[in-house]
This record gives C-alpha cells, structure tokens and sequence, in this order.
C-alpha cells in the first residue's frame, strides 16, 4: 500500500516519538502518502481534562509543526493534516467551527465513547448490554451522514461479548449506512498489534459479503506500528478468510 491516513503523535497523551520518526519509518517502508489524524482536542467544559488527546490550545501548534515538515520532506512523502474525531451531539458544532480555522485536509470518525468521553463510557469496554450496543451504533451512524468523515475507523471497537445474531443485526446497519454513503470501513493494524478485540471475524465477514469498501489503518500510535499488511501474516490471514482484497489504499479526501 502507498498511504496510510491513521497516524497519532504524542501530543494525545499515549503515543509515542516524534513527528519526524513516523515520516521517516513511513518513507523507509515504502509509502508515498503519510496522514496524521492525531485524537482530534475537544471543547469540553472549564475544569474537564482529558489524558488522552491534545489541548484545544495545541492546535495551532499541531497544523504548523505539520505544515512545516510536508516543506520539509516535499518530493519524499505526501504529509496530510487530518484528525480522528469522535462525533459528539455535545461539543460537535463548536469544534467544527474551530477546525475550519485551519487548514485540514480531512478528518477521520473514530467512536470511542457513548454518548461523549465527558458524559459516557469507553465502548471497548466488555458488555453484553445490547442497548449500549444499539447507542453506539445509532450515534456512529449519525456521524457517518454528516458526511464530513473521510472513512469510518474500527467500526467494530465496541466490545459487546453478547450473541453473533445480536451484535450483527445492529452492526449491519453501519454497514448499510456506509455503503448508501459511499464510506469506506477501516480494518484496524494496530487491533493485531495490541491484541485488541478488533477487527473481529463476525463484523468484516458481514461486511465483506454485503459489498462494503475498505480501507487499511496503521492505527500508528509509535514509528514501528506503520508498516505493510504483509509484514503481519496475522492480518493478513485475516484478510483472506474474510475474502478482503486491498490496493493501493489511497482514498478520495472529504473536506470539512
């Protein structure tokens, strides 16, 4: 694959070396587009804090380090400024209004929490509650029709550990949505490289056999973790039981 649009820096708090590592080790094995979509920073209210993404303050250092190495590295490596950002009822129309100061090429959506990190709860979390299962969906969904988001990231984090028939009469429905508008779903590298509970079998099988799109995301949260799908005969194995082919991996940018 030549790109790879699913980058974090350590700006959010749980990653690892710098900028410049990452664009190093990207060109080293062999792509020619690097985005960053770094945990997208978030208006939440006076007093909140978050350890897991970057300070509303941290933007405009953010877009100009990146601005500065795409000089930098021109000719070497396409450098793309994005961000993963969770869908918010709450504090989406504020942050939108913020980034659109900037100059970003595209954002990806990554649903980590219902109904927001402030009010709600991690979703990858384990549960067999079929309506935390439903409120992730309904909101996924609802971020997909925006259609601000470039493609949807591990559209299977929520951890449900209910029944196969369950988990997919809800889930097939984000497939549906993606599929009516024409939103690629990620299959997550760094789900093998941590052990995680995705990409799982029952979501991309699915998926697969309804005709969904799909993109391939390092999830890169250090230097190493970008590297070719057929370095992780894992993943790989992955790919083929689920009837999964991939290209080159670039995909059409949404801008916001």
């Amino acid at each position: 694959m030549i790109a790879n649009y699913h980058t974090h820096t350590i700006r959010c708090n749980h990653a690892y070396g710098t900028d410049e590592e990452y664009i190093e080790r990207a060109i080293e094995i062999g792509l020619k587009v690097l985005g960053f979509s770094d945990h997208v920073p978030q208006p939440y209210p006076a007093g909140y804090t978050s350890n897991i993404r970057m300070g509303m303050n941290e933007l405009p250092e953010y877009v100009n380090k990146l601005l500065s190495l795409r000089e930098q590295y021109k000719g070497k490596i396409d450098i793309l400024i994005g961000f993963e950002v969770e869908y918010t009822k709450a504090y989406f129309d504020t942050l939108m209004a913020e980034l659109r100061k900037y100059p970003v090429d595209y954002m990806i959506q990554g649903q980590h929490f219902v109904p927001d990190e402030v009010n709600g709860s991690y979703v990858g979390f384990k549960t067999d509650d079929e309506e935390k299962l439903k409120d992730y969906v309904d909101l996924t969904i609802e971020g997909m029709k925006t259609g601000l988001f470039t493609y949807l990231a591990h559209p299977d984090l929520i951890n449900f550990k209910g029944d196969d028939e369950t988990f997919q009469r809800h889930t097939r429905r984000i497939v549906e949505a993606a599929l009516e508008l024409s939103i690629p779903l990620e299959i997550n590298m760094y789900g093998f490289l941590d052990r995680r509970n995705y990409p799982c079998d029952r979501f991309f099988k699915m998926a697969s056999d309804m005709g969904a799109s799909f993109v391939i995301g390092c999830d890169a949260h250090r230097p190493d973790f970008l590297r070719q799908p057929e370095k992780n005969s894992e993943f790989m194995d992955f790919l083929t039981r689920n009837r999964i082919t991939f290209g080159d991996n670039a995909v059409e940018l949404r801008k916001i």
